[in-house]
């Protein structure tokens, strides 16, 4: 499904991608959502998951406030805001200790929407921290890892809206989840378009290069401004650093983020966060709804998860 899709995507981008009319955000949202652009213009943003996370076969391993601590220091040369995934399990750490830190935004990250103490922490941060956290991120691939429906997502952002009528909200799917029909209800309701891009995925990426690659990244956001209106934020893309003998190395991860840095400038209406902040060797032992063995899960860091940069991060200019 994702690479039929993708290959009509590569083949032709609706022109109505570069026709569409200014937005007209809800009245309510419409402060924060420009704050959101905002971070999206000036801001770098990486995708985080604390290194003292584990999930191992179901069993969770909270993270800790020390290590977040050390996980967001060595990050703050380069970046200055966050998209993560969870709001418990040590997540709800995250926007406090990112705020002494002097991080500028913060994407919240809700895995389990249904879950109401989860929620109750991602709301409760979002109160605290009203100039830190820039929206609310219902689930990661629940549609696509069959953990929900499009049906109960549209369940949940509207009661997480009525609690939160002022906050910007989305959820997160790979590119084809949201182009689907069954999509278009939920989608055409979101304040912005979080979305999940993985070249890698792809049948012609041993064959491509990082132009190429990252040309498919743009063509898939032209693609989806065609069909949403609203701002977009590109949450997971990239390439893992092994294994080796799957042709992953950090050359090739390095040369594609400096493609994707020329060819998607940030703007308010379209932006990336770079994925992921460290390695995290637990998750080919994680739940992946693509049957079979994921070696190059372990891989996706920008930093190993000793917190050591790799040359991908050596060859992006450091923060003010």
């Amino acid at each position: 499904m994702r690479t039929f899709i993708a290959v009509i995507i590569l083949s032709f981008v609706s022109s109505a991608a570069f026709a569409a009319e200014p937005c007209e955000p809800r009245a309510k949202v419409a402060p924060a959502l420009h704050r959101l652009e905002a971070a999206m213009t000036k801001d770098r943003f990486v995708t985080y998951t604390p290194t003292s996370l584990k999930v191992i076969e179901g069993e969770v391993k909270p993270a800790n406030a020390e290590s977040i601590r050390a996980d967001l220091k060595a990050l703050r040369p380069w970046f200055d805001a966050l998209v993560t995934y969870t709001a418990r399990d040590g997540g709800e750490l995250i926007p406090g200790i990112a705020e002494e830190l002097g991080y500028k935004a913060i994407i919240i990250g809700i895995w389990t929407p249904g879950d109401p103490e989860e929620l109750r922490n991602a709301l409760t941060l979002a109160r605290r921290y009203p100039k830190l956290v820039v929206g609310l991120s219902l689930g990661n691939e629940i549609v696509f890892g069959k953990r929900g429906t499009w049906e109960q997502l549209a369940r949940y952002v509207k009661l997480t809206r009525e609690r939160v009528p002022d906050l910007p909200i989305t959820v997160s799917e790979p590119f084809a989840q949201f182009l689907e029909s069954g999509a278009s209800d939920v989608r055409d309701d979101l304040d912005f378009l979080l979305v999940n891009v993985h070249p890698i995925f792809e049948s012609w990426f041993k064959t491509a290069g990082p132009e190429n690659w990252a040309d498919f990244d743009v063509k898939i956001v032209d693609k989806l401004a065609g069909s949403f209106c609203g701002p977009i934020l590109i949450k997971e893309t990239g390439l893992p650093t092994g294994p080796a003998d799957m042709g992953y190395d950090e050359a090739k991860q390095a040369a594609f983020w400096r493609a994707l840095e020329r060819q998607m400038p940030p703007s308010k209406a379209h932006a990336f966060s770079y994925f992921a902040a460290f390695d995290a060797p637990w998750r080919t032992a994680d739940f992946n709804p693509v049957a079979g063995s994921h070696p190059e899960e372990a891989f996706w860091g920008l930093f190993t998860e000793a917190r050591a940069p790799k040359p991908a991060i050596q060859g992006l200019k450091k923060l003010p």
